[in-house]
């Protein structure tokens, strides 16, 4: 039997006071607005001395020069896809560059042994 008990075995909980003593959640919501000055907008916060706001899912910044904060995520989408467009477009091109390469060599190799049976013709006669 141990002296202090056993530890084991935890105390039981009290049981929970009432959920809320605040009277807030039984004015309607034009009152609280009015007492409380409480507008309901999409949350914003401010981060480095940049606002952003949450719209449609997405962060977006509110202050940023000329261009919207849905402008600037706009214009990286297709800045990305043109650079995506431009690596596929370089790599088709070297692709080429190694097909017109290989052509070459098979045209000049062919040229070479035409010279070399024209000569071969030649002393033939």
């Amino acid at each position: 039997m141990p002296l202090f008990g056993n530890p084991f075995s935890p105390k039981k909980t009290p049981p929970r006071k009432s959920a809320s003593l605040s009277s807030l959640h039984t004015l309607d919501r034009s009152t609280r607005e009015i007492e409380l000055g409480l507008e309901y907008g999409p949350p914003t916060m401010n981060l480095g001395g940049q606002v952003l706001k949450f719209e449609e899912g997405q962060w977006i910044t509110e202050s940023g020069g000329n261009a919207s904060g849905r402008e600037l995520q706009q214009l990286k989408k297709r800045n990305v896809q043109l650079e995506e467009e431009n690596n596929l477009l370089k790599l088709k091109i070297e692709v080429l560059l190694d097909m017109l390469t290989e052509t070459t060599v098979d045209c000049h190799l062919m040229e070479e042994e035409l010279e070399d049976i024209k000569t071969r013709h030649q002393r033939k006669k």
